[in-house]
């Protein structure tokens, strides 16, 4: 455990965690995110000491990976006026969002002489732990998801507040990731049992395994159904915040009866439909289109409130050149026009495939 491998770093007091509230914030959330009972270590970072954080991080480096969760929870500032709280914790939140410890700790050092400004957040030392974590794991991004202050709310003192980030940290260069025939073929008979039993009642079934920890995993994922060979229906999402297995059902149900290309699929159908699951990686923008990589990559374009993506094994299935990949996706897809990719953004993204 930690505490035997590093005593001099972590120590059990069960009493320490009796008047923290902060675990129980979060616990309700991890039990509706994994819907399963799971194992968790709590820590409570006590040190005021920014070289102790450095030494916590490094103790925790090897457990750093998309096997585990790590939570790590802290208000933002305490407990300025309404009309400049947002400002306050908008720099602290670009600080963590630079994923430089050192900006980040030179901003909650300065109180300047704003009144009643206790702290710019309370869990600044864990958040350094995060922050180190991240430049030591050295392929990490961080993204704002949500903020808010307390004198939003209807309840809350205008005189007062507190603030609140949501943040999430995810892997610029993706580990490797990779499906056991047990987790592929688990999720293929999940996909085709839902789409059955959708197309029979318009519900949703339970699922009769136990997922892994890997397909417990917030994913994003197309499902595409093919019919002797041809495209019956594909859709997917890039994010999601839900489990894989989860989104599997939600995208094979969208695929089943909401691609806009084709009727709704029927009951009498399925048997005659073979079913493909891609696992996305995440999005990388990029600057130059000679780094795509065709038959590796697939290709998301976005123009104003316009977007299209092909999947890598598009070019599989066509040969197109690069030019023809993306002007078909810019037409065909996006419909900004053949050349619309041109002035467009463009990112790419790598698949895990695989098909019953």
């Amino acid at each position: 455990s930690l505490i035997n491998k590093y005593p001099h770093i972590f120590h059990e007091n069960n009493n320490a965690h009796e008047l923290e509230h902060s675990i129980e914030v979060q616990l309700p959330f991890i039990q509706i995110h994994f819907q399963k009972k799971i194992p968790i270590v709590p820590i409570l970072i006590t040190t005021d000491q920014y070289s102790e954080c450095q030494a916590i991080a490094q103790a925790l480096l090897p457990y750093f990976s998309h096997k585990n969760l790590f939570v790590i929870s802290s208000d933002l500032s305490h407990y300025p006026r309404y009309d400049v709280a947002q400002k306050i914790d908008s720099e602290t939140i670009d600080a963590i969002l630079s994923n430089n410890i050192d900006k980040f700790k030179t901003v909650v050092k300065n109180k300047g002489n704003i009144n009643n400004l206790y702290t710019r957040a309370c869990g600044k030392y864990p958040i350094a732990v995060l922050m180190y974590l991240t430049q030591y794991h050295g392929s990490c991004q961080y993204k704002q998801i949500s903020y808010t202050h307390s004198g939003n709310s209807p309840y809350g003192s205008k005189e007062q507040v507190v603030g609140y980030a949501a943040i999430a940290v995810y892997a610029t260069q993706t580990e490797k990731i990779t499906f056991n025939e047990t987790e592929k073929k688990q999720l293929l008979q999940l996909a085709r049992k839902t789409i059955e039993q959708y197309l029979k009642n318009q519900t949703t079934p339970n699922i009769d395994f136990s997922p892994s920890n890997l397909i417990s995993m917030p994913m994003g994922a197309f499902v595409s159904l093919y019919k002797k060979g041809e495209l019956r229906g594909c859709i997917g999402t890039f994010q999601s915040h839900e489990p894989l297995w989860k989104t599997v059902q939600e995208m094979a149900i969208a695929s089943a009866t909401r691609d806009y290309r084709f009727e709704p699929l029927e009951l009498d159908e399925l048997n005659n439909i073979t079913i493909e699951i891609s696992v996305l990686t995440p999005l990388k923008k990029i600057d130059n289109i000679r780094e795509i990589i065709l038959g590796k990559h697939g290709i998301y374009i976005k123009k104003g409130s316009r977007s299209g993506t092909f999947l890598p094994q598009v070019y599989d299935k066509t040969g197109w050149t690069l030019e023809e990949f993306l002007g078909h996706c810019a037409r065909d897809k996006a419909s900004i026009g053949w050349d619309g990719w041109k002035d467009a953004e463009i990112y790419t993204y790598e698949a895990i495939v695989f098909s019953e």
